[in-house]
């Protein structure tokens, strides 16, 4: 196809967009909207097609595996799985390689992000009985759910890109085990790499001197208090109330009606309702609580300090998590007490710790929100918000119901697509309904478990990664690329398709990776004159390699905070990891699908 000058606006909008998704500023699902409607408003894609992706097979796909994947978290099927891991914490290797094992093997049949967020709660509690830092833990899981992903069809979002994308270029899709003799080569190798040799790349100074302290530590919580009429501390100073606590606490600052008083010296007198911002363990507080010389500020609203000690009211950690409805807003703008019923009690911040009342404080991913409540009010709503849970202190989560049901449903969905008697879709949508009908989900918990910013993403990229088909500008691309290779032979063009799609996955996102790459990798192979089944395969496994940094895939951003990791201690372990992943996958795609 001869291109027009429209490619140049498509190259325009498409270079705008990843400069906009590496800076990171706006969400990436509005930099797909303004990308989409960009190209509208160019005349590059039809006002009529323009929202014509959210009905591709690709979109429908991704949002059943999210359900689907909800729907075995909450049966309690593979909690009992997990549960196995505990044998394994005795040595540092073998935990290290089973939590990897289980991982990787979740996460071929389910949502990435869903097998971490399984996974994440028994890795930290088996590491922290261990008496083991966390940062050893947590980044060789979270390269585990990418290693898995590589396996089926339906194990991460560019492998169902891919497959879909092929059917509109050779009639036929990838079926559900096609990526199998690749993938679960490299899952394989992955995951003893990351266990044997990967987790010691991580550097030292990440592990914490006191392994034995709560994996989250508490010295990081800011928890607010106010001093109440009446208190004995009326009138005592600031040093006073620190003794009190036996000096493990930091007192920030004093909140006055007319004054705010940063960093208080020692002398600075106590009055009459100040609220105070405390640095340091929400426990050395509770006798002051309990005998109401102090008064938290999630009291004001529910139980006292003694019911908290109740059989159903509990305390809760839990942290924030990438896409999260909390991500951005405070308590006060989601009214987190009154749509919910509990109370938030500190917050912990890896960085600088939030200066300001709790209820002003913005949430960020990553923070560890200290949660009291009652337990279904916690359970619904910590669903509701996206939050995951890091600490079990009896309460549980995982709803006991009719176990080998919804594997049942799932296995009988992959079976039909499998062997052709109905499409993915079809299939994975007709296991979401029978799930409904079965009442292992509800219809609240299947819209609530969609991950709606990544099908925005995916519905808004696919007209435009098909407006650069449609304006030549992937052939312009695939020309350049093969002017810049020369004569290399095929092999090495593979290799380096791949690892573009390796580095711009690290830098925007897996998804929209494979959503432009795509049509280039074909663009190649038909200039070769070659199969482009090779091609597809060497964009699906480079998009679905971001191991070099912490915001190319959610698992790695959602690990960075309790790992206590860098941004550049992704790429000393992933690294070698791309280097590994291009060393095999190139000569086994070359093998399998090179005619």
């Amino acid at each position: 196809m001869e291109s027009g000058p429209e490619h140049l606006y498509v190259f325009g909008i498409l270079a705008s967009a990843m400069v906009l998704f590496v800076w990171g500023v706006w969400r990436y699902d509005l930099v797909a909207v303004l990308a989409l409607l960009a190209c509208v408003f160019i005349g590059v894609v039809p006002p009529e097609q323009a929202f014509h992706g959210f009905g591709h097979p690709a979109v429908i796909t991704v949002a059943a595996v999210l359900i689907i994947s909800h729907g075995l978290q909450a049966s309690g099927v593979v909690d009992a799985l997990v549960r196995l891991l505990a044998r394994t914490r005795r040595n540092l290797r073998s935990q290290i390689f089973a939590g990897c094992a289980v991982a990787a093997a979740l996460s071929a049949f389910m949502n990435n992000v869903g097998a971490l967020a399984l996974m994440l709660p028994v890795v930290l509690r088996n590491a922290h009985r261990a008496k083991r830092p966390p940062s050893q833990v947590l980044m060789p899981l979270s390269f585990a759910t990418l290693l898995g992903g590589l396996v089926t069809m339906i194990g991460t979002p560019p492998n169902i890109v891919i497959a879909t994308y092929r059917e509109s270029v050779s009639g036929a899709p990838f079926g559900m085990f096609d990526f199998a003799p690749v993938g679960l080569v490299l899952a394989v190798v992955g995951v003893l790499y990351i266990s044997l040799f990967g987790w010691r790349l991580i550097p030292r100074k990440r592990h914490r001197e006191d392994p034995t302290e709560d994996l989250f530590q508490s010295a990081t919580y800011v928890t607010e208090v106010e001093v109440p009429d009446g208190s004995q501390l009326v009138g005592r100073q600031v040093r006073n109330l620190e003794s009190l606590c036996e000096n493990e606490i930091n007192i920030m600052s004093i909140i006055r009606p007319r004054r705010k008083i940063m960093a208080p010296a020692n002398h600075e007198p106590l009055l009459e309702g100040d609220l105070l911002l405390i640095q340091g363990d929400p426990a050395l507080l509770d006798h002051l609580i309990s005998a109401k010389q102090l008064l938290a500020a999630g009291e004001r609203h529910s139980v006292s300090a003694q019911e908290m000690r109740s059989e159903d009211v509990r305390m809760m950690e839990a942290v924030v998590m990438p896409n999260s409805k909390v991500e951005g807003q405070s308590m006060r703008g989601i009214r987190l007490h009154e749509r919910f019923g509990f109370n938030l009690i500190a917050v912990a911040r890896r960085s600088e710790p939030p200066q300001t009342r709790l209820r002003d404080v913005r949430f960020h991913t990553g923070d560890v929100l200290l949660l009291q409540g009652e337990r279904n009010a916690l359970d619904v709503g910590m669903r509701a918000l996206g939050l995951l849970p890091i600490a079990d202190r009896g309460l549980h989560f995982v709803r006991q119901r009719r176990l080998m049901l919804p594997i049942s449903i799932f296995a009988v969905a992959i079976l039909a697509a499998s062997f052709g008697f109905l499409s993915v879709p079809i299939a994975f949508v007709s296991a979401v309904a029978m799930l409904i009908l079965t009442g292992v989900l509800n219809v609240r918990e299947v819209y609530d478990s969609i991950e709606w910013p990544v099908i925005v993403l995916l519905g808004c990229l696919i007209p435009v990664g098909e407006a650069l088909q449609s304006s030549g500008g992937t052939d312009v691309i695939a020309e350049f690329i093969l002017s810049l290779a020369g004569d290399l032979p095929s092999w090495l063009l593979l290799g380096v398709l791949m690892a573009t799609c390796m580095l711009l996955s690290d830098l925007i996102h897996n998804t929209p990776t494979a959503v432009i790459m795509a049509p280039v990798a074909v663009g190649i192979a038909d200039i070769l004159a070659l199969s482009p089944d090779a091609f597809l395969m060497a964009v699906a496994i480079g998009a679905a390699s971001p191991y070099l940094t912490p915001i190319g895939h959610q698992s790695n951003t959602l690990v960075m905070a309790p790992g206590g990791y860098h941004f550049g201690d992704y790429a000393r372990v992933g690294l070698p990891m791309d280097i590994l992943i291009l060393a095999i996958a190139v000569p086994m795609v070359m093998w399998v699908w090179m005619p």
